[in-house]
């Protein structure tokens, strides 16, 4: 039986099934009533079977696998020149760590008997829940902006899922999403407001843990448009602490930019950089007003975190170092890196404090 939804606000709780609500009647975010995890101690990386990739930790996860390509266990290699850890969130099946969302978003849709997904997308999130949907033999539509980079575009008409391009800002897209949902064409596959998705996403806590001995770093320094990163790593490291796997919490410290920093602005911090008003090389996490924007901000309370907004020169410059040292990522995945370079800058992180730093979308989607 598929686990039901709540909603932690109100306290509502919905029956599953495919014409499940896609938020509270409220307007706040469900979240599974079910949140499991194992008892015991883990077993050593070198003793587990990683065969299922990020199904691995099936256990923690309240959805059955149903929709994979066994996607999971990205590298985490040194990086010397940032004298921390990246994680290659960019080697998943569709090029980008959405489809940590997409395997098990698309697993509950089959477990819940859907037949067309709906999701809206700048590109990445599109592309995954499309070849997913397309894995599970399910029609899809993925609304994007009119200006959605070709390559993307290419990835989710591919697969035979209809892309609907939508003119405007970003926000203009999701609307345009939203009515064709409410109007019921389909179940709501989005990254931002399905909780299936950040079942998949908190799977990126398991493995950094898993692949450092079920240890946790200092900090890990993600980048924050939606979110779905950046709350996925809060809530399995959150997880595992619970469990008594890991004994203590990372600092999650966030990347946003200029333009587009509504958490850093929230925080009190500086959202105009060097007047550079809006830094369009990070198309990627260009999101006004984060589905989840007081989640983000409590997990960067409970971590001792922070959010720092950076303009299009430190970014640029991250991305050409990334791509001399051998990472060929796309530009929103410098944001990151280059947040982290500020961060040591400004003394919130110590030159030999324990950082890991996921790389989250490849070079070849630029193409």
């Amino acid at each position: 039986m598929p686990t039901a939804l709540t909603c932690p606000d109100c306290g509502t709780d919905y029956d599953p099934g495919p014409d499940e609500p896609w938020r509270c009647s409220c307007g706040h975010a469900l979240e599974f009533v079910d949140r499991p995890h194992p008892e015991g101690n883990p077993r050593p990386l070198a003793q587990l079977d990683t065969t299922d990739g990020l199904w691995t930790f099936f256990e923690f996860l309240p959805i059955e696998k149903r929709v994979s390509f066994d996607e999971g266990f990205t590298p985490i290699v040194d990086a010397p020149e940032w004298n921390a850890a990246f994680k290659l969130e960019y080697v998943f099946p569709t090029g980008s760590f959405k489809d940590r969302g997409a395997t098990t978003t698309l697993s509950r849709a089959v477990e819940l008997g859907v037949d067309k997904v709906i999701e809206d997308s700048s590109g990445n999130a599109g592309a995954a829940i499309a070849t997913y949907a397309a894995r599970a033999g399910l029609e899809a539509d993925i609304y994007v902006p009119a200006d959605v980079k070709q390559s993307k575009l290419m990835a989710i008409q591919r697969t035979g899922a209809r892309p609907i391009r939508i003119e405007g800002t970003r926000e203009d897209v999701t609307t345009a999403c939203i009515d064709a949902v409410e109007s019921g064409e389909g179940w709501y596959a989005s990254h931002a407001w399905n909780p299936a998705f950040y079942a998949g996403t908190m799977t990126f806590a398991f493995e950094v843990a898993a692949q450092r001995g079920w240890t946790v770093p200092d900090a890990v320094v993600l980048p924050i448009g939606h979110g779905t990163l950046f709350l996925g790593a809060y809530r399995g490291f959150s997880l595992l602490n619970e469990a008594g796997i890991v004994d203590r919490m990372p600092r999650l410290l966030g990347a946003q930019t200029a333009g587009y920093a509504p958490i850093v602005s929230a925080l009190g911090g500086e959202t105009d950089v060097e007047d550079d008003d809006e830094t369009e090389i990070a198309d990627g996490i260009q999101i006004a007003e984060p589905a989840r924007g007081t989640q983000i901000l409590d997990a960067v309370d409970a971590t001792d975190g922070d959010a720092i907004a950076l303009g299009s020169d430190p970014i640029e410059t991250a991305l050409d170092t990334l791509h001399r040292n051998g990472f060929y990522v796309e530009p929103t995945c410098a944001v990151a890196p280059a947040a982290l370079r500020r961060y040591r800058e400004e003394g919130v992180l110590e030159d030999d404090d324990d950082v890991v730093v996921p790389l989250t979308g490849s070079g070849l989607k630029t193409l």
